[in-house]
């Protein structure tokens, strides 16, 4: 954990622990819990030890430099491992005090309403606008699972010969919640741009099919079939959702960044980034069919 004073809920390795811990032996692969120290006077803050995992780490959706044949293996890896994280009984593998199952989606936009307020430096008229769409607009009902919360391929390891994932990482922000917030957020990479501010290997205009990439729709129905679901209900929602979260949080970002006097090119990427994916959601939500 990082030292000095840090948001309550920021850097959670107790429950980054605790999750990867329970998950042992399921069909989601993580690495090794080995130990988790609280105690801050052994090494000045609390860790916990994993064990090693062999494979790659490759941060961006386009999977650069791969064969497409191997682009389209891990995809099938990153859904079914995400299908099986949400088929998991957290109450059976002992996180039954791990979050809270109801009404997670409403949680987040307040959450991250309330967050971006804080933080708020320029007018931005549509992370106004998604999130007055969001509160009318929220699902009536929503299934509960453990989630993730930042599930992407930048946060897996790949295994290291095979398309496969030999481990899921970073788990800080998993709690139980709503699983379609999981599936969106790994979808987000086909809204956005391959270059752009704080953005690389987007997949929006490109020719999936020859990177050997699913497309969205691929991977929605591959998720429905593993989940036993007919079909992903409120999509555009869901979607709107992780661009409105993720829009807040890089704005957290961003003014931290220039209330340290850290208005240098990257703060400044920062701020471009929020408005990109502010307008992003904006743009599916107004466009929204369910």
């Amino acid at each position: 954990k990082p030292p000095g004073k840090l948001l309550a809920s920021a850097h959670m390795i107790e429950r980054e622990y605790k999750v990867q811990k329970a998950l042992a032996g399921s069909p989601v692969p993580v690495a090794p819990m080995l130990l988790l120290c609280e105690d801050a006077n052994i090494i000045g803050t609390p860790f916990y030890l994993m064990g090693y995992v062999a494979g790659r780490v490759i941060p961006t959706a386009d999977l650069p430099d791969l064969a497409p044949m191997e682009r389209r293996g891990i995809y099938r890896s990153l859904v079914e491992t995400l299908a099986a994280l949400h088929q998991v009984d957290w109450r059976e593998v002992g996180l039954g005090d791990f979050g809270r199952p109801d009404n997670y989606a409403a949680r987040q936009i307040d959450r991250w309403t309330k967050q971006y307020a804080a933080s708020k430096t320029d007018d931005i008229k549509e992370m106004e606008q998604l999130s007055a769409w969001l509160v009318a607009h929220l699902p009536t009902r929503a299934a509960s699972s453990i989630v993730h919360g930042d599930f992407r391929v930048g946060n897996t390891i790949i295994h290291p010969s095979e398309p496969r994932l030999a481990a899921v990482l970073d788990w800080e922000l998993a709690t139980i919640g709503d699983p379609l917030a999981d599936l969106a957020y790994l979808c987000m990479a086909y809204d956005m741009p391959p270059g752009g501010p704080g953005v690389s290997g987007g997949l929006r205009g490109a020719k999936l099919s020859d990177l050997g990439v699913p497309s969205e729709d691929e991977v929605l129905s591959a998720y429905a079939r593993a989940t036993g679901r007919p079909g992903i209900p409120h999509w555009d929602f869901y979607k709107a959702l992780a661009f409105f979260r993720i829009a807040a949080i890089v704005q957290g970002v961003y003014a931290r960044g220039l209330a340290g006097n850290a208005a240098d090119s990257s703060a400044v990427q920062q701020g471009e980034r929020v408005r990109m994916m502010a307008q992003t959601g904006w743009e599916i939500a107004s466009a929204a069919k369910n």
